[in-house]
């Protein structure tokens, strides 16, 4: 049906602190904000192209029980962990111990910046670096809802708010609820649905309102009867914003914030000192940090974090990592085919309603404080058919060990060795050069368009005609550069329009010696749609992107490709 994984740690300038911010979501807004603006100046930086950035932080991560992490440097970790997504092997994440230190920590941390892994912790001098384990619930187990008060649910008339508001009511005889909603009750379906689960014997109230707003969310909870006090807290409330790191700005970091992180920390707050049940819903995002979803990374690391400080505090709360949903919500609306096609590639498969619900109520029978609760595809974690887009930390759940090449490639963040690959090229005639390239890139470019096959990308079909953004632009680039392992240009895929342009210009990258490839123009010609050649902007666009900010490259890119 699905599996419950928790997240644990394994051997394997001043670090950013928060403590002097008034509150953990205050706090995470300064923090994030910080790192973003140095992550964009010196990703922005081409002086700085060939070095790596070390961001070190000091108790965001609690690699050892009887510790809590810091909400608010977990949303850095958030962050951070998207950035190296988008840029793969030039940023690292090292926590260190806490604040007093430790002499054997400091010596260890040069083994951590110049080892392999991507994220590690400094624990008494030894390293760790995260993992996911299986977790074992028996069904029934654990405690239940109970229904004797009132449980208050925010964005519970989304769709997974629905899902899970009337599986309180059906399931659990949950009859009591207070729901926070920005758009409220107003709609036909909110109304049908508020109707519904009044015939079903349910008392449902609707609150208006942000429920990143505190005096929104005290309302709520004052309007709530002594006779029928608060006893569970479930908070489903989020947004996204997706974008490159190098487009975020703080405004569209805090709107992702607000609802998930600021909302958590405002009810965990306004519930201090009950034994009001928590849970919160997370998404798997917050420790696989996808490209393109740097603010919604943080917001959820900043949840699962809190959820673990409230454990650490003996308090109840579970953070549920969720992956994705068969019913589409607002969220992941916006998925076509082949987004969920390339997401089935990374072992990580869509829940059916039921699963989900059923994980929901196994997952707080676990007692652990973070869980993810995801439908795992075996197959694809041991390193079958697109083995190679499974995040490293889902690997360790394979049934047996991936490929040592695969882990070896995909765990360290470093780029292969270009040497075999040039090799090769050097020893076939010039026509199978081409072709052997121009199968690497339709290769590539299939898999970021989540097709099954890779003969249904056009040799000479614009990148712009089938439906490249810059997110997948830069998905190709880093595909791209792994293979070959050269580092390629932002602007790759408007550079060298089509599948058989980008494959000759690898060509003339790869062995610069050798012949052109025939065209009148030279082996930096690109052939437009028809295959003609075409004199390539080589020597106006890099003129006018040289001074550019990475903002303005990504708007240029998006801009000509919507053309």
């Amino acid at each position: 049906m699905g599996d419950l994984g928790a997240g644990g740690w394994g051997g394997g300038g001043a670090p950013p602190t928060a403590a002097a911010a008034p509150d953990a979501a205050t706090a995470a807004h300064h923090a994030v904000h910080r790192v973003l603006a140095a992550l964009q100046d010196w990703l922005a930086d081409e002086r700085l192209a060939d070095t790596r950035l070390v961001v070190l932080t000091r108790g965001a991560v609690a690699p050892a029980t009887g510790t809590a992490p810091d909400p608010a440097l977990a949303a850095v970790w958030g962050l951070v962990a998207s950035a190296q997504s988008e840029h793969p092997g030039r940023v690292r994440l090292v926590d260190l111990d806490g604040l007093d230190g430790l002499d054997a920590s400091r010596s260890a941390l040069v083994d951590a910046v110049a080892g392999d892994a991507a994220q590690v912790a400094v624990r008494d001098g030894a390293l760790l670096v995260p993992r996911l384990a299986r977790l074992t619930a028996a069904p029934g187990g654990g405690t239940g809802w109970r229904t004797d008060g009132t449980v208050l649910v925010t964005g519970g008339l989304g769709t997974l708010g629905r899902l899970v508001t009337r599986h309180l009511v059906v399931t659990h005889g949950v009859r009591r609820l207070v729901v926070v909603s920005r758009s409220g009750a107003s709609g036909a379906d909110a109304a049908a649905f508020v109707r519904e689960l009044r015939t079903e014997g349910a008392d449902v109230q609707v609150v208006t309102g942000d429920v990143g707003d505190r005096a929104v969310l005290a309302g709520a909870l004052a309007s709530i009867p002594a006779e029928h006090p608060l006893t569970a807290v479930v908070h489903l409330a989020g947004v996204l914003d997706d974008g490159l790191l190098a487009d975020q700005t703080p405004e569209r970091v805090d709107r992702v914030l607000r609802p998930k992180a600021d909302g958590a920390w405002h009810l965990h707050e306004l519930t201090a000192g009950t034994d009001v049940a928590f849970v919160a819903f997370s998404s798997v995002s917050s420790v696989l940090g996808p490209a393109g979803q740097a603010g919604y990374a943080a917001a959820n690391a900043f949840v699962d974090a809190l959820m673990a400080a409230r454990g650490d505090a003996g308090l109840t709360g579970v953070s549920l990592g969720w992956g994705l949903w068969e019913s589409r919500s607002d969220l992941t609306a916006g998925l076509d085919e082949g987004d969920l096609r390339r997401m089935a590639r990374s072992g990580v498969k869509p829940l059916a309603d039921d699963q989900g619900l059923a994980l929901l109520d196994l997952a707080r029978a676990t007692g652990e404080p973070v869980v993810f609760p995801l439908r795992l595809d075996t197959t694809g974690l041991r390193g079958g058919p697109g083995g190679g887009d499974v995040p490293p930390l889902l690997r360790g759940l394979a049934a047996v060990p991936v490929r040592r090449a695969t882990v070896a490639a995909a765990d360290t963040g470093t780029e292969p060795d270009g040497d075999a690959l040039a090799t090769r090229l050097a020893q076939l005639p010039e026509g199978e050069q081409d072709a052997l390239l121009l199968d690497l890139v339709r290769t590539h470019v299939a898999a970021v368009l989540g097709y099954d096959d890779p003969r249904a990308v056009g040799e000479r079909r614009p990148f712009a005609d089938i439906g490249f953004d810059s997110l997948r632009a830069l998905q190709l680039r880093n595909r791209l550069g792994g293979a070959t392992a050269l580092r390629l240009s932002p602007t790759l895929v408007f550079d060298y329009p089509t599948p058989q342009a980008l494959g000759q210009h690898l060509r003339t990258l790869l062995l610069p010696d050798a012949p052109s490839a025939g065209s009148p123009n030279g082996p930096d010609a690109a052939p437009d749609a028809a295959g003609a050649p075409v004199p390539q902007q080589g020597d106006a666009v890099p003129d006018r992107l040289r001074s550019a900010s990475r903002e303005e490259v990504f708007d240029y890119i998006d801009n000509l490709l919507g053309e």
